[in-house]
């Protein structure tokens, strides 16, 4: 039966992550990038950490896209280099207290299950000590580093039930309009409309860990600017974003390499609105490009030279497509789309007609909710 699944404790999932490489909460934006940057996961968040007296406390978890909407400010266009040097502090968002959430090693997938559908957009689970040799001090100093911690993600659990997909038949097999799971208040922008004004959507989309639709005159999906996209970017993308349009943005970034016209485009527009900040942040090692291939290894010309930040690279297959949109039909089956989704590492797919019109989205926590009700039934 469904229902025994979610007996599993949470640390069952836990198996095979890495642990977590903590950021501490008096670091600067400047560190948050570096941190970035030569993250050892495909996780596009970092955490950031307080340790106190008594243990180390997840205080949040910040993007690039955090990064770029703070550089994007009015008050930093001019001066982003200075910008960098902010706290940390400046880029967590203290209207989500509740998106990083800490769970006991013996809570069950069900708890974790629960503390998604109320909001929780990561899950923190302390890693089983098998070091009882290991002094109290001692053990303090290693969770203070964060290796005591991993992180628990949507996509953890969608694949957790993605294995026993069976046991939940004939649910994952109905199309996804007769489940009436596709959200239709999305956040969308004209390809025209300034890309600044996506990227303040993005910013509101991450806490849903979804995206931000391109759209045409017609309503019809042109592409998707989302967190994900924006993961190997770092904060030479920012003249870009204060300057082009949604549409040029995407063709700006598509691929890991902007075109020379689009370049050229944003150094003049930076130069009649003035802002040479911008302008020395964009032509700083201009001959790497700002988001850069995921099939790219690090190399040290992708560290800090000089106190300057460079371009990062992943190896990780959740940054390897393009801007393509990846979509699917009403009539898509429930496993069809977490098919989709598990194997682009996206929290969500976008839901079009024939023509491309936009119809909605589906999100991984609309998923888990169908199973969620699923198992509830029973009880």
């Amino acid at each position: 039966m469904a229902g025994t699944l979610l007996t599993y404790e949470i640390s069952d999932l836990c198996l095979g992550k890495p642990p977590l490489r903590p950021l501490p909460s008096d670091a600067t934006v400047a560190d948050a990038l570096s941190f970035l940057r030569r993250r050892d996961s495909d996780d596009v968040f970092v955490s950031v950490w307080s340790v106190s007296d008594d243990s180390p406390h997840c205080v949040g978890r910040i993007s690039v896209v955090d990064v770029l909407c703070f550089l994007c400010k009015e008050e930093n266009l001019n001066h982003p280099s200075v910008a960098l040097h902010s706290p940390i502090s400046v880029l967590l968002n203290k209207d989500s207290p509740n998106a990083v959430k800490q769970l006991d090693p013996n809570s069950s997938i069900l708890e974790a299950v629960d503390c998604i559908l109320e909001g929780a957009q990561s899950l923190i689970v302390p890693r089983r000590n098998r070091s009882s040799g290991i002094s109290k001090q001692k053990l303090h100093q290693k969770a203070s580093f964060g290796r005591q911690f991993c992180c628990i993600t949507q996509e953890d659990v969608i694949r957790f039930f993605f294995n026993s997909i069976n046991l939940f038949s004939p649910i994952p097999f109905n199309a996804i309009q007769s489940l009436d799971i596709i959200e239709k208040k999305i956040l969308s922008v004209h390809c025209d409309d300034p890309a600044l004004s996506a990227l303040s959507a993005i910013n509101t989309s991450v806490g849903g860990q979804s995206a931000v639709a391109v759209v045409d005159e017609e309503g019809r999906l042109l592409g998707d600017i989302s967190l994900y996209m924006l993961a190997s970017c770092d904060e030479t993308l920012a003249p870009a974003v204060a300057t082009l349009s949604a549409g040029d943005l995407i063709t700006y970034i598509d691929y890991g390499g902007p075109t020379e016209d689009l370049t050229q485009l944003v150094k003049s527009r930076l130069e009649e609105k003035k802002l040479g900040g911008m302008l020395e942040l964009l032509e700083d090692d201009h001959s790497n490009s700002s988001c850069l291939s995921s099939s790219g290894s690090s190399s040290s010309e992708d560290e800090a030279v000089h106190g300057k930040i460079h371009r990062h690279r992943s190896n990780s297959g959740r940054f390897a497509r393009g801007t393509e949109p990846i979509v699917c039909h009403p009539s898509s089956s429930l496993v069809a789309v977490m098919i989709q989704a598990l194997s682009h590492r996206l929290n969500y797919i976008w839901v079009v007609e024939d023509d491309y019109s936009l119809v909605g989205m589906i999100t991984f926590t609309a998923i888990l909710k169908v199973f969620r009700d699923h198992v509830s039934s029973f009880s």
